[in-house]
C-alpha cells in the first residue's frame, strides 16, 4: 500500500493500560506506520513507558489540554510531515490509550479508506475489555470479552448519539460491512484530506470541548461536508469500558450510570452535547424535528434540575463559548455540501 498512515495516541495517566496497547502494536501487520504520542502531563509513570517505545515521536504537554486539543497537536504534526503529499491517500488513526488491537485491525481500517475514496472516516468492530484484579500489579490482567463496545455512532431523532450495539453480546449481528454516521473516538481512522476540509483555524476536533462528544461533532461536520463513514467489522479491537450496561438502558439504569460519573465529566458531556447542537443543527432541521428534540432536552433539563445541579452550572458556563461556537457554525455551513432534507435522513 502506497498510502501514509499516522497512529496518533493521547495519554494521560494510562500506565495500567499502555503495556497491552504497545504489545498489540508490536504485533500489527501494518508495519509502514508512524507513531505519534501526545502526553497530557501524566504523573503515574506513563512517560517512563513512552521513553521505551521505539520509533515513536512523543510530545509532552506541561498541563492536561484534554483529548481534543492534544489530538489536534498530533494531527497538525502529521499534516506537517505530509507537506506536498496527496492528502487523499494519507490517513490519521486516532486512538484511546485503553484500547487493544488485533494484528490486522489497523491495516484493514486503512485499506477500507484506500478502496473507497468517497469515505472520510472508518471504524472497526470494537468489543469490550476489562481489568481483572486491578488492585494487584502481579495478578492484574486484561480480559478481552465478546460483548460489543461500539460498531459506530448511532444518531436518534432527538439528536442524541449512542454507540451502536453497546452492551450486546457479539453473536455476529454486526458482521456486515456498511456505512455508519461516524466513528467513535476510541479508535477511528480519518482521511487527511477529509480532516482538512472541515478544519477550523488549527482545529480538527473542537478544542473547546476538552473531552467528550468531540467525535460526534467531527462526524457530523464530515457528513455535512459530503464524506461518508465506513464500518469495517473485520477490523477488531478491544476497549476498556467494563462489561456492565446495555445499549438501551432503562430509566433507572441511566440514572445509576450517570451517578457513577464524576460531576465534572457529566457536566462536560452535557455541555458539549449542547455545543454540538449549536454548531451543527440546521434551523429548518430544528423546526421539523422540534417535537423529538424538545421532549428529550426538556426531560434532561428537569432531571438535571433535581438531581444534577452541577450540570446546569456547566451549561451556564458554556454560554461564554457561544460566540466561538457560532463562528465555528458559520465555517461548518460554508463547508457543507448536503441539504437539510438529506441530513434529516441520517436521523430517521
Amino acid at each position: 500500500m502506497t498510502s501514509r498512515v499516522s497512529f496518533n495516541l493521547v495519554t494521560w495517566n494510562g500506565a495500567r493500560y499502555l503495556p497491552d496497547l504497545f504489545a498489540s502494536l508490536e504485533n500489527r501487520t501494518l508495519k509502514d506506520m508512524a507513531i505519534r504520542i501526545v502526553d497530557n502531563a501524566s504523573d503515574d509513570g506513563t512517560m517512563d513507558l513512552l521513553r521505551h517505545l521505539p520509533n515513536a515521536t512523543v510530545i509532552r504537554n506541561a498541563r492536561n489540554l484534554g483529548f481534543a486539543a492534544a489530538h489536534n497537536q498530533a494531527i497538525r504534526l502529521s499534516l506537517d510531515k505530509w507537506a506536498g503529499e496527496d492528502l487523499s491517500r494519507c490517513y490519521v488513526i486516532v486512538a484511546n490509550q485503553d484500547v487493544v488491537l488485533t494484528p490486522e485491525c489497523l491495516e484493514r481500517l486503512a485499506l477500507s479508506l484506500e478502496a473507497d475514496r468517497s469515505a472520510g472516516s472508518a471504524q472497526g468492530k470494537i468489543l469490550r475489555a476489562f481489568l481483572e484484579h486491578p488492585e494487584d500489579d502481579y495478578l492484574a490482567q486484561t480480559i478481552c470479552a465478546d460483548r460489543v463496545d461500539s460498531t459506530g455512532l448511532r444518531p436518534s431523532r432527538s439528536r442524541r448519539f449512542t454507540d451502536r450495539g453497546a452492551g450486546e453480546l457479539d453473536d455476529g449481528q454486526y458482521d456486515e460491512p456498511g456505512e455508519i454516521f461516524g466513528p467513535t473516538g476510541a479508535l477511528a481512522v480519518y482521511r487527511a484530506s477529509a480532516l482538512e476540509s472541515v478544519r477550523f483555524e488549527d482545529e480538527f476536533f473542537d478544542g473547546n470541548f476538552f473531552m467528550y462528544r468531540e467525535d460526534v461533532d467531527l462526524a457530523w461536520r464530515l457528513r455535512r461536508a459530503g464524506w461518508k463513514s465506513l464500518y469495517v467489522p473485520s477490523a477488531v479491537a478491544y476497549h476498556h469500558r467494563g462489561l456492565a450496561g446495555s445499549e438501551r438502558p432503562g430509566i433507572f439504569e441511566r440514572i445509576s450510570n450517570r451517578r457513577k460519573k464524576r460531576p465534572f465529566l457529566s457536566m462536560l458531556s452535557t455541555r458539549n452535547h449542547h455545543l454540538t447542537l449549536i454548531k451543527n443543527l440546521g434551523v429548518l432541521e430544528a423546526v421539523f424535528w422540534s417535537p423529538w428534540i424538545g421532549f428529550v432536552e426538556g426531560r434532561q433539563m428537569l432531571y438535571a434540575l433535581f438531581f444534577e445541579p452541577t450540570v446546569l452550572r456547566g451549561l451556564v458556563s458554556g454560554i461564554r463559548l457561544w460566540p466561538r461556537m457560532l463562528a465555528k457554525r458559520r465555517a461548518a455551513v460554508k463547508a457543507s455540501s448536503v441539504g437539510w432534507r438529506e441530513r434529516s435522513k441520517w436521523f430517521s
